[in-house]
């Protein structure tokens, strides 16, 4: 832990302690507490050494993500300022069910999408996350660069559900996608969709399970995971400029024109957030997500209440496709 000099730890001798830590002045960890104000001021400061100093420094910061509204005027301050940096909230969302409503963030997903000089992104596997997070990386600290918001969850989740190809060029493939904001997880042609779902981050292992369900009822369901809905929104606003711009054309390599299907989203978050994919090809949609105070709950009963759960994916999907 960083400190301005070295500090006694008068604690040292607690058995009880689970977390210990020193405090020097070779520490690169800054605890400030619960003090969000305070995380995102000094955010905002080390974001600016590039500029002011010629100084490239990527600072980091985690904080609890329902609190990133509490902390959001001083850090967008920050980046109208020029300051470049990383917020992390997590965990997110009724995901984190147990501990009640207050801390479980809905309107977050939209603040991250509607924030300028920032690139919002809910990455559901951890190769997504080490992809995009070196991305952010690579554009802070830089003339034209960019802050980055990631929306995380705590909630484990298995690996091989993002059915990762073992050929170099596909993951390269994948891995690009993954950056411009997204990828089709399902394996067969676009054109074959009778439905699409589209998921991001922590709520995938259901979308999954949707899709396994409505094969054994005989309707060929795409899967979308969204790794930026935020990117794929400003491909959407993109199409038809001279420049591409940072999320390119990944709007169309997702939902191609020539193959056309009703849309079910689900995010655990407020679902009006993906809504936008409705006009990207004026397909049917049913936006799943979250738009009530939660309870302390398991975090299936967390889901079922809020309608993200698999059954409810299913639901949806087939009363789009007229099952």
């Amino acid at each position: 832990m960083w400190s301005v000099r070295k500090r006694r730890d008068w604690f040292a001798d607690d058995a009880e302690r689970v977390l210990r830590w020193s405090e020097s002045e070779s520490g690169q960890h800054i605890e400030l507490g619960i003090a969000e104000v305070n995380l995102v001021g000094l955010l905002s400061e080390l974001g600016t050494t590039w500029s002011r100093w010629g100084e490239r420094l990527i600072p980091v910061a985690t904080i609890y993500d329902p609190f990133v509204a509490r902390a959001l005027e001083p850090w967008s301050y920050g980046m109208y300022a020029g300051g470049q940096s990383i917020l992390v909230g997590t965990p997110s969302g009724i995901t984190l069910a147990p501990e009640g409503g207050a801390h479980q963030s809905i309107t977050t997903p939209s603040i991250g999408l509607e924030q300028p000089n920032c690139i919002a992104w809910e990455p559901a596997f951890p190769h997504d996350l080490e992809w995009t997070f070196l991305y952010a990386m690579s554009k802070v600290g830089i003339p034209g660069g960019t802050s980055s918001y990631f929306r995380l969850s705590t909630r484990p989740i298995d690996p091989a559900l993002a059915n990762l190809p073992t050929d170099p060029a596909l993951i390269e493939r994948r891995r690009r996608h993954a950056v411009a904001g997204g990828y089709r997880l399902s394996t067969h042609p676009a054109a074959e969709d009778q439905v699409t779902l589209v998921g991001v981050g922590a709520i995938m292992p259901e979308v999954i399970a949707a899709s396994e369900t409505l094969a054994e009822q005989a309707v060929t369901a795409g899967v979308v995971c969204l790794t930026s809905p935020d990117l794929v929104f400003r491909s959407f606003q993109q199409r038809g400029s001279l420049d591409a711009g940072t999320g390119g054309n990944i709007i169309d390599e997702l939902f191609p024109a020539h193959a056309p299907a009703p849309l079910v989203t689900i995010q655990d978050g407020h679902p009006h957030t993906l809504a936008f994919l409705a006009v990207a090809r004026g397909d049917q949609i049913r936006c799943l997500g979250v738009s009530e105070f939660g309870q302390s709950t398991s975090l299936q009963d967390a889901y079922t209440l809020h309608g993200i759960d698999t059954t409810s994916i299913v639901d949806a999907a087939l009363g789009l496709t007229g099952r």
